[in-house]
């Protein structure tokens, strides 16, 4: 049981935090020539495979921690305010403490996804250590199932232990879609987080390409549930759900490229995880020209999106910015149509 230096540690550790969060938030309003988030894939291997994700393998090696921090230096100097190691499950990666420590000595907030299965008291005090700010799992169901294991039958002693030794903010996101058999557990997930005084959310689950999957009637009732939740306990910029809950476009500037970039293992920037390709350019060679492109660029995809991470940081620039290019794809199209013309 922790004692009482603990909880004042965490209160002091969360007052820091919320600083450095409101540091992040002015430089976002006041300049749009950086990167606000980052996803980094430290490593693809996951040890699990949850049939509904296409972010994983079962083979692949981790990148060596050098070039983890060249491209974690690049980052800084694009002026990034969050690096958020995700996978596969970034846990497996035998240097993680050394990578995120240095998240933390280039004066950024550092993240993690991880499934959750991993973790041990020890393992939790050395992610203390290194400095992690901000830690997410995505638990699926009560019961583990042919769908995901990340179940909270199985996560629930997980969970205890966060709570016991975690200085770091813990959320636990809970889903929708994508072949769930229970929507109900969503509700049950979310109750047992804010028992153990953590935040919860809900997220949508998408295709392959991010698009929307319309809810179901039950599950659009376990939806707006868990938006009851979330605004008792926490201040989620998830509006965008509200479109999508009910099958409808959501109107908004992605700023995917700029805002937000995810980095893959091969080190090259890409709109988000289920765009990939896009724009495909290595990171070493990305600058403040290639953001501002990509700033107003116009993405095909955006109306039927569900990748949370990538609406709330455009959020910072809803107001302002105009898109006045049309995004690879939508040239892709276009071109394609033409020779079908033809």
């Amino acid at each position: 049981m922790a004692d009482k230096s603990f909880f004042s540690r965490r209160r002091l550790k969360a007052a820091q935090r919320r600083i450095r969060e409101i540091q992040m938030i002015l430089k976002g309003a006041a300049s749009t020539d950086h990167p606000i988030l980052v996803h980094m894939i430290p490593i693809r291997r996951c040890n699990l495979s949850c049939t509904y994700c296409n972010e994983y393998d079962d083979f692949s090696k981790p990148i060596p921690t050098e070039t983890i921090q060249q491209r974690i230096d690049r980052l800084a100097d694009l002026g990034t305010a969050i690096i958020t190691m995700s996978g596969g499950e970034p846990l497996l990666h035998p240097d993680l403490d050394q990578i995120l420590a240095h998240v933390r000595r280039r004066k950024m907030i550092a993240g993690m996804i991880t499934n959750g299965y991993l973790l041990t008291a020890d393992r939790i005090q050395r992610l203390n250590r290194a400095g992690l700010d901000h830690l997410q799992i995505s638990i699926d169901n009560v019961m583990p199932d042919e769908v995901s294991k990340k179940s909270l039958k199985v996560l629930d002693k997980k969970l205890q232990l966060l709570a016991e030794h975690a200085d770091f903010h813990v959320n636990i996101n809970s889903v929708l879609g994508g072949g769930i058999h229970h929507p109900e557990d969503a509700l049950v997930v979310g109750k047992r987080s804010l028992e153990l005084g953590f935040t919860s959310t809900v997220g949508i689950i998408h295709d392959g390409d991010g698009q929307l999957q319309p809810l179901g009637d039950r599950e659009r009732e376990v939806f707006l549930a868990m938006k009851q939740l979330e605004k008792s306990n926490y201040a989620q910029i998830n509006y965008f759900q509200d479109d999508i809950a009910y099958g409808r476009a959501h109107d908004w500037k992605c700023r995917a490229g700029a805002r937000y970039l995810y980095i893959c293992e091969d080190g090259l920037v890409h709109y988000c995880s289920q765009q990939r390709g896009y724009p495909g350019k290595p990171l070493d060679e990305y600058t403040v020209e290639d953001i501002r492109r990509e700033y107003i660029t116009e993405k095909s995809c955006a109306p039927y999106c569900t990748v949370s991470c990538v609406h709330q940081v455009s959020y910072f620039d809803f107001w302002r910015g105009p898109q006045t290019i049309k995004s690879p794809q939508q040239v892709t199209a276009s071109t394609n149509r033409l020779v079908q013309l033809q």
